[in-house]
């Protein structure tokens, strides 16, 4: 009989030769698993390689659209996290593609409350008693404005329960075309480019070059159909200024600089334009501290001083070519400040001049400017 030990040492020999057979089985079975899948990836990265990237597109594009899809499904759950909320976020508008500059009040801020400040067209639906006339008195807007968008072939054109769109300003609405610059439709539509720059709710592709996208509506400010008979005349003369310097009636300011009004004071436009190609010099419209001077932050306005009168007004003179004061010096009604030029947000030579009060709102400087 044998010894249980003997059994022991027996069992456990056996069980060693068996472990060592085992691993060594294991081992080869990796070893061909590995080199068949070597085998494999070696043939799907020489058919990809082949390929060269065909099923990338399809891949991202599939990829982004289950990102989408994800956003989509978890967005209503995100905003009912936010304490205090209950804002549908698919009720909230998209922003323009294309971000339009603007232009930037130093120190101050222009106070704003226009009905009609309003980016998009709006849609009315007519009424009885209505007319061309009462709508358009009714939205600040020239009949022409409505006639022209609604492509109105009379006054009396109109009838009850129709829909017409409305323009947040005078002017026309324009798609753009292959080929079209803001210079070439203000020209077609006998308006100002820096008018067409200067609205808001304008956008353009290059914001340095006003650059438009072929197939978007731009605005044209006070802009006309020169080829049709108005329904509500405009005086289209051009406005000269007196000499730079003659004293107004108020004896309060003067005028900055000599050339041609271009542009008017509106809620888009908080100044008066003067344009004139010879480049005249710009004279301070009062005396004063000049407390801003030259290009200071990148702002739409370029050059630009800046004067305060220490009498509750400060004047803005924007677009300057050259800046012949420096800030903390102080001026004289009529003494030159600078030169007429063309920097920052401009389309032409001419000085962009403002009329501010102390509590940050603009004035028309042609209240005092006759």
């Amino acid at each position: 009989m044998q010894d249980p030990l003997e059994k022991i040492l027996e069992f456990g020999s056996d069980l060693k030769v068996f472990s060592t057979e085992l691993f060594r089985f294991v081992i080869r079975a990796l070893h061909f698993q590995f080199i068949k899948f070597e085998e494999q990836k070696g043939f799907f990265v020489t058919s990809l390689y082949r390929q060269r990237g065909k099923m990338a597109g399809r891949l991202v594009h599939s990829g982004m659209a289950a990102l989408a899809a994800l956003g989509i499904a978890i967005a209503p759950v995100i905003a009912q996290e936010f304490p205090g909320r209950s804002v549908d976020p698919w009720s909230v508008g998209s922003p323009s593609s294309v971000l339009s500059a603007s232009t930037t009040n130093d120190n101050t801020t222009t106070q704003i409350a226009h009905p009609e400040l309003r980016a998009k067209v709006l849609e009315y639906t007519v009424v009885e008693g209505d007319t061309v006339s009462t709508i358009a008195q009714k939205f600040g807007v020239s009949e022409d404005t409505i006639r022209w968008q609604n492509s109105l072939a009379s006054k009396d054109s109109i009838k009850v329960d129709q829909t017409l769109e409305i323009l947040p300003i005078t002017g026309v609405s324009h798609k753009v075309q292959k080929g079209d610059t803001v210079y070439s439709i203000a020209k077609k539509y006998d308006s100002e480019t820096q008018a067409i720059v200067d609205f808001p709710f304008n956008t353009f592709s290059n914001d340095e070059t006003f650059e438009l996208a072929v197939g978007q509506t731009v605005v044209v400010p006070d802009g006309i159909k020169q080829t049709e008979v108005l329904w509500s005349p405009i005086a289209r003369v051009r406005q000269l200024t007196p000499d730079a310097g003659t004293v107004t009636a108020t004896g309060s300011f003067v005028w900055p600089a000599s050339g041609v009004i271009s542009q008017g004071f509106a809620w888009y436009h908080p100044g008066l334009d003067i344009a004139n190609r010879a480049s005249p010099n710009v004279l301070a419209a009062d005396s004063g501290t000049v407390i801003v001077s030259g290009w200071v932050d990148g702002s739409g306005y370029g050059n630009r001083v800046i004067i305060n009168h220490h009498n509750g007004y400060t004047t803005l003179y924007g677009h300057l070519q050259t800046a012949f004061v420096v800030a903390g010096q102080s001026v004289r009604r009529g003494d030159v400040i600078g030169k007429m030029g063309s920097t920052g947000r401009s389309t032409g030579i001419h000085l962009h001049f403002e009329i501010r009060q102390s509590n940050g709102s603009n004035l028309n400087p042609r209240s005092f400017l006759r």
